[in-house]
């Protein structure tokens, strides 16, 4: 469990536990525009993928949360799914910082990649991936993953498969 800060308010970053899918939803629910996952879900992101994830308290509430896994086929590459944080977190750095405390788990010590999925318009992921990958000195490419008409059906903007990598395990602050 890591504590993070400022003088006045601490987050606490940690794996979570089956009772964070409920909160999970919720969180979701509160920052639009991001794209909502059934609860069932987030109840599976909480246990079955729980060490690919974190959790981000504070004063008891559920601030941040990042899933991700490590797709079988890929067993170098973590894949993040999601990332979330509540304006109570926003300012500190903290979606960075729960990303290096994912990466920085034993379960990650053989990953050298990271992925994820962006849409053009998204520009708070793209600062967040791009100064991630600066961090860790690593190379960052993408291209067009998920095409709005092809892949769904017009209705969601397409997606860029964005990479990151080489990259050893991050030092955890």
């Amino acid at each position: 469990m890591t504590t993070e800060g400022s003088n006045t308010t601490a987050i606490t970053l940690r794996i979570p536990e089956k009772r964070d899918g409920f909160r999970l939803y919720q969180l979701v629910a509160q920052c639009p525009p991001l794209d909502p996952n059934s609860m069932y879900c987030n109840l599976l992101q909480c246990t079955h993928f729980a060490e690919t994830c974190v959790a981000a308290e504070l004063d008891g509430d559920l601030v941040g949360f990042i899933s991700g896994y490590i797709p079988p086929q890929q067993p170098d590459t973590l894949f993040i799914w999601q990332v979330v944080v509540h304006e109570k977190g926003r300012g500190q750095g903290l979606a960075k910082r729960m990303l290096k405390a994912i990466a920085g788990r034993e379960v990650c010590a053989s990953v050298t990649h990271l992925e994820t999925t962006i849409t053009a318009d998204n520009e708070a992921s793209w600062a967040l991936f791009r100064s991630f990958a600066r961090d860790l000195g690593a190379e960052l490419k993408y291209h067009e993953h998920f095409e709005k008409a092809a892949h769904f059906g017009g209705e969601h903007d397409s997606e860029f498969l964005l990479r990151i990598g080489p990259f050893s395990q991050p030092a955890i602050p």
